[in-house]
């Protein structure tokens, strides 16, 4: 079954039924979220070993390289500390020579000292494994249904640290910066009592808010648009995620998250909070969206 939408002053045909792998995204973000991984904080073994899942899962996708590698190393100074990360990405090409990059970070918070009786892992399960999984669900996507821009998938590190990696990118970027038509940025995705979905970007970049307009009209899921204006004050999330460093080189964004929960930056963000009807269904939204744009 298709619907047609109208946007712009033409006809868009947007498949209701677009795929994605349940299993595998629930797989992806219990993986990364498990304590194995040790809250995935930059620098450590337990961020070292979600890079080595994540390496395995873009090969997996059919991800292109850009010179021969998924891997962007970079390096920051945090107090008298000099930091490795390590980015990842690779692409799907499209029919034209403009790009569309997708993105979240992989990177969490750590470990701390407990008190006692309580957890020490901050495992990061919606922050933000679960925006990794929704990338890494619209890459197997994609990779089936060949989209019309180029695809940049990227996996972020150091984002806690402020936006580390996303820096990195942006300051080194695969393609010319004219080439890059937005960027696509989720984080925190998968729990919301409210089944809301925010989209921030759009009272900054008011040409993007059609396509969520028509995306919304088909979406189980809610999808407000806000908390992008100054009067948002501490509310204001244009500088809360990587989206950030896209937008100060004028790229424009949408950035996809939940408003914040009680175990926002807790040992108790875990995988078993996951709401997993409302992730699932948000990460459709999000693919109706870049699906919507990217025939634009």
């Amino acid at each position: 079954m298709k619907i047609f939408l109208p946007i712009v002053g033409c006809l868009i045909s947007l498949s209701t039924y677009a795929q994605i792998d349940s299993s595998q995204l629930m797989k992806d973000v219990q993986t990364l979220s498990a304590d194995k991984m040790e809250g995935r904080k930059t620098g450590t073994k337990g961020n070292r070993l979600a890079q080595f899942y994540l390496l395995d899962r873009l090969k997996q996708t059919g991800l292109q390289q850009f010179s021969n590698t998924y891997e962007q190393p970079f390096y920051f100074t945090q107090g008298d500390k000099r930091i490795m990360g390590t980015n990842l990405y690779g692409y799907i090409k499209g029919s034209t020579d403009s790009f569309i990059v997708i993105s979240a970070h992989y990177d969490h918070i750590g470990t701390k000292k407990p008190q006692t009786g309580t957890d020490s892992i901050y495992n990061g399960a919606d922050d933000n494994a679960s925006g990794i999984g929704g990338m890494l669900a619209m890459a197997q996507y994609f990779s089936k249904n060949p989209p019309k821009h180029t695809l940049i998938f990227a996996a972020f590190d150091a984002e806690e640290m402020g936006l580390q990696g996303a820096k990195a990118f942006v300051a080194k970027l695969p393609v010319p910066a004219t080439r890059i038509l937005m960027n696509i940025n989720m984080d925190m995705i998968s729990r919301n009592d409210k089944n809301e979905l925010y989209v921030c970007g759009t009272a900054l970049y008011p040409q993007l808010k059609p396509f969520v307009t028509a995306a919304a009209a088909t979406s189980t899921v809610k999808l407000p648009m806000g908390h992008d204006r100054p009067e948002d004050k501490d509310q204001n999330w244009t500088n809360q995620s990587d989206h950030y460093e896209f937008h100060k080189k004028k790229i424009p964004f949408l950035y996809f998250g939940v408003e914040d929960h009680p175990d926002y930056h807790k040992a108790s963000d875990e995988f078993s909070r996951i709401n997993p009807s409302f992730y699932y269904q948000a990460t459709k939204a999000v693919l109706n969206i870049v699906q919507i744009i990217d025939k634009q």
